[in-house]
């Protein structure tokens, strides 16, 4: 068996860009880690969030699959904050996507990053 276990996510301020993604998906507080702010996740995942000067910031797409029941939560936290898109292209502003299904939209955290959230794979 091989299953992921963790990632590194290179942020501006990796406190910041933690507490924004546990706050969106309504997940605890990130736990410090070393130099690391950690998010765990389903399936023994952990997301670790260091902090790295600007230039060695590389644009990362993150998604998230979630049950139906805690997609209106998202949708409204992400909204209440800034704008999301039906694609990854950013071309439909504030919609919600149906692949596949379900739903799905995609947003930016602070460093930049796509980050998007899935009922269906």
């Amino acid at each position: 068996m091989i299953q992921l276990n963790h990632t590194i996510v290179r942020s501006k301020d990796a406190l910041e860009a933690s507490r924004y993604l546990a706050a969106v998906l309504g997940l605890p507080e990130p736990v410090a880690v070393g130099p690391f702010q950690a998010i765990p996740l389903a399936n023994n995942l952990q997301l670790d969030y260091l902090t790295v000067d600007d230039e060695k910031i590389t644009q990362q797409h993150l998604a998230f699959q979630i049950d139906d029941e805690d997609f209106e939560g998202i949708l409204e936290r992400v909204s209440a904050k800034q704008s999301y898109w039906a694609d990854p292209y950013a071309t439909r502003e504030n919609e919600v996507n149906d692949m596949n299904g379900g739903r799905g939209f995609y947003f930016q955290d602070p460093s930049g990053h796509w980050l998007e959230v899935l009922t269906r794979p």
